[in-house]
């Protein structure tokens, strides 16, 4: 790749991943420019990093790479808008990320989201029952987008009535970048800022007619570093809590269905063997992660990757690019579905290992089983369409035939 090349590659840009990431100029700047320095219009620039080992050296040295300082976006945030985000764990440092991740963690361990099984799997039918009476569907918000919804809906505790509504601002929050999308005023913010202001409400409500046994009541009731949690900082850890479980798990689940469509032969073998199911949805992770990068800011001079990095310098880990490295995967370029050992950075690494991992493992197995039993033919009847937008690797419409 030529200097050229690497000048008009711009990964800020959201239409740089309009027709899918840049896969094999990545690769190419993986060989070349691995740290890679990414200009901005009219603000700082960023460094991408784009190996496997420098997106996990990264993402482990809090020490030396800060999540807080100016929050997980490559944009420059408005204050008020950065405040919002450190209120969320995945804009949180050391130690006040432990003492606010600790005392909800153990609800989200394998046993714990195990229990919660069954009533999945009855969700993946009512959904899948309701799609065979359409037979013609938009994927992504008639099929997929219920089951994420209905999940955290039950989980949290949230009003049925209000479940669509706030798969809505989810979608408004991580779609911002997408004019169909994200609404009139996303420049400002306000899907992110109208949520909190829900949750905010919701906690204090929650309070007066008393806690029950679901996420909210958890959430409130719990000693986070010495003192219970304030409704205001219930909102930003909502926010990201209800965001990352429904509009990211739709991503999955939306990206998944495309790419085993683009792969009949391996499609029919997990048709023939549903025990396949666990490493597709590993791949499905490692091929399609629902978001490209996440940022973070680096608090001294350092060095990575042999490109020395300057104090106050935002870096990107780029999980597009980790998840192909080829150092770490053969055929990284390839979809496997039996592909072992599958290291993916899809859900982050080290102290900032996505809480929700299980539950979207357990919702993608079932929900994709459910699926393929239902329907014995899926057919896309036109292009799915992606969001527009240089961090979420997501569809936001999938026309489907569904024959059952």
């Amino acid at each position: 790749m030529t200097g050229t090349d690497i000048a008009v590659f711009d990964l800020a840009d959201p239409d740089t991943f309009r027709n899918g990431a840049p896969h094999e100029a990545l690769a190419a700047l993986r060989r070349t420019d691995p740290v890679l320095w990414q200009p901005m219009r009219g603000e700082q620039g960023f460094w991408a990093v784009l190996r496997h080992a420098d997106v996990v050296e990264v993402a482990r040295r809090h020490d030396v790479y800060s999540s807080s300082e100016g929050g997980v976006v490559i944009e420059t945030l408005p204050p008020e808008t950065l405040a919002r985000m450190r209120t969320m764990l995945l804009a949180m440092d050391p130690p006040r990320h432990g003492h606010y991740r600790s005392p909800v963690s153990v609800h989200f361990r394998p046993r714990m989201i195990a229990l919660l099984e069954q009533g999945v799997r009855d969700l993946c039918r009512a959904v899948m029952a309701e799609a065979r009476e359409r037979v013609d569907v938009e994927f992504v918000h008639e099929v997929v987008a219920p089951l994420p919804t209905q999940v955290i809906g039950e989980l949290f505790g949230l009003p049925r009535s209000d479940w669509g509504y706030i798969q809505e601002l989810a979608e408004r929050i991580t779609s911002a970048q997408d004019p169909d999308l994200a609404g009139p005023d996303a420049k400002d913010g306000t899907g992110g800022l109208e949520m909190a202001c829900y949750a905010v409400e919701f906690a204090a409500e929650r309070r007066r007619r008393g806690l029950d046994d679901d996420m909210t009541s958890v959430i409130l009731s719990a000693d986070f570093g010495g003192q219970p949690m304030s409704d205001a900082d219930f909102g930003g850890f909502f926010v990201q809590l209800v965001t990352a479980g429904n509009d990211t798990t739709k991503s999955l689940l939306s990206s998944g269905l495309v790419t085993l469509l683009r792969h009949p032969g391996q499609l029919a073998e997990l048709r023939a063997d549903p025990t396949l199911m666990a490493g597709a949805v590993e791949e499905i992770l490692r091929y399609d992660n629902p978001l490209h990068y996440f940022r973070r800011t680096a608090l001294v001079d350092t060095e990575l990757g042999g490109t020395h990095i300057a104090a106050g310098d935002k870096v990107a880990m780029y999980y597009t690019s980790a998840n192909r490295d080829e150092d770490v995967y053969p055929d990284a370029q390839t979809f496997d579905i039996r592909r072992r050992p599958n290291p993916h950075v899809s859900f982050g690494m080290g102290a900032h290992f996505c809480l929700g991992a299980h539950l979207a493992r357990l919702e993608a197995r079932l929900f994709l089983h459910e699926l393929l039993e239902t329907f014995p033919g899926i057919e896309l009847t036109d292009k799915p369409v992606r969001v527009r937008s240089n961090l979420v690797n997501s569809y936001k419409r999938i026309p489907v035939r569904l024959t059952a």
